[in-house]
């Protein structure tokens, strides 16, 4: 039972499709409804995706990840003027395990 549909009442609606659309057009019709819903399924995926950006975005307060970087250099201690992102990334995490082992 599909639907609170019993087997006539689905093959008396099956017959009319067949009836109304034809043989030849009723794959062509399941075709493009299943590639309609593969293109939903990319939407819906790209607007989850959209908003988990958007999410992290208003956690790092409107900042951009290099403005975060700069602010968690400066807060170490460093200089971040003409270091390189990757450079700048690898002295920022040593400076901070070594602050927070001195804390302990």
């Amino acid at each position: 039972m599909v639907a609170g549909l019993g087997p006539l009442e689905l093959a008396i609606l099956l017959g009319l499709f067949f009836v109304l659309f034809g043989a030849q057009r009723l794959p062509e019709l399941a075709n493009a409804l299943g590639r309609s819903k593969g293109e939903f399924q990319k939407g819906l995926a790209q607007t989850n995706q959209l908003a988990s950006s958007t999410v992290a975005d208003l956690d790092a307060g409107g900042r951009t990840p290099d403005q975060v970087l700069i602010e968690r250099a400066k807060a170490v201690g460093l200089d971040p003027a003409g270091m390189p992102v990757e450079e700048l990334k690898e002295k920022i995490k040593a400076l901070e395990s070594l602050n927070t082992k001195d804390d302990e």
